[in-house]
């Protein structure tokens, strides 16, 4: 395998260091967080930005190789499409499990069936 130019390895080095930072950001916020909300925020925000950041990486270097290859692009859109879903539908669950992680002011109740009373706002 030829060498890469100097700039274009100092740039694959720094986004495979950035990527490694925030994949690791993401880890200690799951290990020091406490409640399970913050504890899903840590990993899916910082971890994915740490994967894409290295999956960058490897794409400039395949491509700059001549090995150019769309694996790491469709590896990165999966990423960023499913991680959001997942934690949008833990935090559901969690609050349908626990109604008190509900943010306050939500939506209002609905009034039982042939009930004509309103609840109180």
């Amino acid at each position: 395998m030829r060498d890469l130019p100097f700039m274009l390895d100092l740039v694959l080095a720094v986004l495979v260091v950035v990527g490694a930072a925030f994949a690791l950001v993401g880890a200690y916020g799951l290990a020091k967080f406490r409640d399970f909300l913050k504890r899903l925020h840590g990993p899916t925000k910082a971890s994915t930005v740490g994967v894409g950041a290295v999956l960058l990486a490897s794409i400039g270097y395949f491509a700059a190789a001549g090995k150019a290859s769309l694996h790491e692009l469709l590896i990165t859109l999966f990423v960023f499409m499913t991680a959001p879903v997942a934690a949008h539908l833990l935090v559901k669950a969690a609050m349908h499990v626990d109604p008190r992680l509900r943010p306050p002011g939500g939506p209002p109740q609905e009034s039982p069936a042939g009930s004509d009373a309103k609840l109180p706002d």
